[in-house]
């Protein structure tokens, strides 16, 4: 996000989850005082993934989304087939790894990668 205020508040949401260990209410609050930012950014797939982030963690007190695949989209377009990930299986325990790859593509929302990366996360969150 461009706005200095949301690279303070993703800085902080970061910085609380790895002094504090993981906090659902913590970082719901945060993620919905974000989500403004993005949506004053006018960016809907990020306010989308924030949206989605925080009522993940309302719904199940965890965060059990797994960091998407990083194999080449192009595969899959040939084949013309859509394909089951291994990320949109339940987990049992907070995958507190992809939680902090998914805050951290929140600072760069004009990198391309980022971007597709937080559109995988938004499917992986309406399949869950």
């Amino acid at each position: 996000m461009e706005n200095p205020s949301a690279q303070k508040l993703i800085n902080k949401i970061q910085l609380d989850l790895f002094k504090n260990g993981f906090n659902p209410e913590t970082l719901i609050e945060g993620l919905k005082k974000l989500r403004t930012y993005a949506m004053e950014e006018q960016n809907p797939v990020a306010t989308k993934a924030i949206r989605l982030t925080y009522e993940h963690l309302e719904q199940n007190g965890a965060f059990l989304i797994a960091i998407p695949d990083d194999e080449p989209l192009e595969d899959e377009e040939e084949e013309g087939t859509e394909t089951v990930k291994e990320e949109s299986a339940p987990k049992s325990e907070n995958d507190i790894e992809s939680l902090e790859y998914l805050l951290s593509l929140f600072t760069d929302l004009t990198n391309k990668n980022n971007m597709l990366d937080l559109r995988e996360y938004n499917k992986a969150f309406l399949a869950f």
